[in-house]
């Protein structure tokens, strides 16, 4: 089976599909709250998945890091009015440290193609 890799980098690539799986790189966005980065971090994803094909009723796992567990009520009012409700994906939801204190949530995907 071949390998694609979507919007490559030197250290890591946006998007790799294998078979009938795409796996996203963890998707992250700036904005001021929770709020707008979810807003545009799942735009992000909308945007991965429709470029080999998929779409979030095709999503089969994510996991959602949060920088301070506290904002997961609001990150959830963006998930809920987002995610597709016939088809919602396997998720969890951690706080972790981000890779920079601007970052408030970002979103790991896997779907099928």
């Amino acid at each position: 089976m071949s390998i694609q890799r979507i919007q490559p980098g030197p250290r890591m690539s946006q998007a790799v599909v294998h078979g009938d799986t795409v796996y996203l790189a963890g998707q992250v966005a700036e904005g001021a709250t929770v709020v707008e980065q979810s807003r545009a971090a799942l735009q992000r994803v909308d945007e991965l998945l429709a470029s080999v094909g998929s779409d979030k009723s095709k999503l089969l796992s994510v996991t959602i890091y949060l920088a301070d567990i506290a904002d997961f009520a609001d990150m959830n009012s963006v998930w809920d009015a987002w995610v597709d409700g016939a088809n919602p994906p396997a998720r969890a939801t951690v706080e972790a440290k981000l890779a920079t204190p601007d970052y408030f949530v970002e979103f790991a995907v896997t779907a099928a193609i």
